[in-house]
């Protein structure tokens, strides 16, 4: 079973630093709000949680975190 990037929504700053990572540019700030995942795009390879300097992103299988 596949993972997938899961922005956890209240510790996200907004940073971008997830996005600049993403080598398939699944990963997008909205309005400077909070970071955000196209999960058809996404293919989980995990540098964006690696790099996510807030610990704003997880991994998670069909609605399961790891």
């Amino acid at each position: 079973m596949r993972a997938f990037a899961s922005v956890i929504q209240d510790r996200c700053v907004a940073c971008g630093s997830c996005a600049k990572v993403c080598p398939l540019g699944a990963i997008s700030v909205w309005r400077g709000v909070t970071a955000v995942v196209d999960m058809g795009r996404c293919v989980g390879c995990s540098k964006c949680k690696q790099e996510c300097p807030a610990g704003a992103i997880s991994m998670e299988k069909r609605g399961e975190t790891v």
